[in-house]
């Protein structure tokens, strides 16, 4: 029998990081051995790099400018996603910025001292050199801040024995998974935004222009020949998988949610079928939708969405509606992070609890429920046409982390996010997903911070504190990043 755990679990992509270390050519006669020691601790880190899960593409050390625009030449035919420096000596700035103007990538420096101190005692200048990591990061810094190519992050430390940086640069490595998925990715607009909700209007342009991915232009028309060639025989199992996966309580007191009807969800899973041939078709990382419906068959096509596109978004494929493209790249981003990412907004407030229910009555992560998700029959779809079958669920309690991704007056693309936590208690039985969650400083002022932000109204909730990794993907951008929960945090 399918669970929860087995359906969903996915082995991560395997981002290509591409690594080169830098150094000074004069110091090798100078100093004999001094290049071999330091390709001894490079090895490690890229040893170490490997098994957090990355690709690793290593070009050596670096000494001279020539070398370099070779090396970076050599990243970009390559294809890495992420580009880091790992620095074990001073090293010119003129040995750095060809490698990184030629590779193309987001760039990250990593400094790390093979000890956590030099043995002054016996501290000779060969030491110094082996440990003068840090010497020439201003310098690097300036060289390609004046480049227009700053780096996208830093990480100082030692390579043996140090958490912090060690924490730091496995967070890299999900970063550059999230970076290599999305500036690849083939999103599915298919439908039209909802009318009325000015803040869902989105150009594909900007989205292909600023993160590298590709927006697929889908009909309804697509989907219905999808749905017409599924087999009755994929129909059966997909019940079956539906079956497994879901519970179908008792009615509550919503006298407009109901049990699921046996006709509905053959359709839904007939829907689900087509959706998943769909998405092989056009190979689809993911997809917007939304059709508003006049009782015909697009509207019968358009209700019946949520079972098959929960399932799809908890593969790894974010289906976000009201053809919010924003979200669904929201999703994209918290799914390669190993945070989820459900499809969400903000709903009624518990004041005396101090918390929010955040939810929707669209697809959403299954993966992080909470327990066991629920299917309802809905009799109205509120704010939209038709009927069918909707899933109820909670995110898993625990740290949960919201990342919305906006636009500014001049259309430039913005992260905001917020780190709280997702407390157990009861939802309505409304066939909506709802999560209690508390967010500091305490509810009326976090609904102030984040709507006076000036957020889209839908957002991607994911478990787990994540905000700073999202903080670094946007860095690879250039996007500005805010967290309305962060320490210190002063409303606009």
């Amino acid at each position: 029998m399918q669970t929860l755990d087995t359906l969903f679990k996915r082995a991560p992509l395997r981002p290509r990081v591409g690594v080169f270390g830098c150094g000074c050519w004069f110091y090798w006669d100078q100093f004999p051995g001094l290049k071999e020691r330091l390709l001894e601790h490079q090895a490690v880190f890229e040893q170490r790099l490997a098994e957090l899960g990355a690709e690793v593409v290593s070009a050596g050390l670096v000494d001279r400018p020539q070398f370099a625009a070779e090396v970076g030449d050599r990243f970009r035919r390559e294809d890495i996603d992420l580009l880091m420096c790992f620095v074990s000596t001073y090293a010119l700035s003129s040995t750095v910025l060809p490698a990184v103007q030629r590779a193309g990538v987001p760039l990250v420096i990593i400094s790390l001292q093979p000890t956590k101190a030099m043995d002054y005692a016996h501290g000779t200048t060969f030491m110094q050199l082996e440990h003068d990591n840090q010497t020439s990061l201003p310098e690097l810094c300036y060289a390609l801040n004046r480049a227009g190519l700053p780096p996208a992050g830093m990480v100082v430390g030692t390579l043996y024995d140090d958490a912090r940086a060690w924490e730091r640069i496995t967070g890299w490595v999900k970063v550059a998974r999230a970076y290599a998925t999305v500036r690849k990715a083939r999103i599915g607009v298919m439908g039209h935004t909802y009318e009325g909700m000015l803040d869902m209007n989105a150009d594909p342009t900007l989205f292909d222009a600023t993160f590298g991915l590709h927006c697929e232009h889908i009909e309804l028309d697509d989907l219905h020949q999808c749905v017409s060639e599924v087999q009755p025989g994929e129909v059966s199992a997909k019940l079956d998988q539906i079956n497994a996966l879901f519970d179908f309580p008792e009615p509550g007191a919503d006298p407009i949610a109901g049990p699921a009807k046996p006709e509905d969800l053959a359709w839904t899973a007939t829907v689900a079928c087509g959706l998943d041939r769909l998405v092989e078709q056009f190979t689809l990382t993911g997809l917007a939708y939304y059709y508003r419906g006049l009782s015909n068959a697009n509207e019968k096509l358009g209700s019946s969405f949520m079972v098959g596109a929960s399932l799809l978004t908890g593969r790894g494929v974010p289906i976000a509606g009201e053809l919010d493209i924003r979200n669904c790249l929201a999703m994209l981003v918290l799914d390669r992070l190993e945070a989820g990412g459900s499809f969400c907004e903000i709903h009624p407030c518990d004041f005396d609890g101090d918390i929010v229910l955040v939810g929707h009555d669209g697809p959403h992560h299954i993966a992080v429920a909470q327990g066991k998700p629920v299917l309802r029959g809905l009799t109205i779809l509120h704010g939209k046409r038709g009927h069918g079958v909707s899933v109820e669920f909670q995110i898993k309690n625990g740290p949960v982390t919201c990342a919305g991704l906006t636009q500014d007056s001049g259309g430039r693309f913005k992260f905001i996010l917020a780190e709280g936590e997702s407390l157990p208690g009861p939802i309505p039985p409304t066939g909506n997903t709802n999560t209690r969650c508390r967010f500091p400083p305490d509810v009326a002022s976090f609904i102030e911070n984040w709507s006076l932000a000036a957020p889209t109204h839908h957002f991607a909730l994911g478990i787990g504190h994540v905000a700073g990794l999202v903080q670094d993907l946007a860095r690879c951008y250039n996007l500005q990043c805010v967290n309305v929960t962060e320490p210190g945090y002063h409303r606009p």
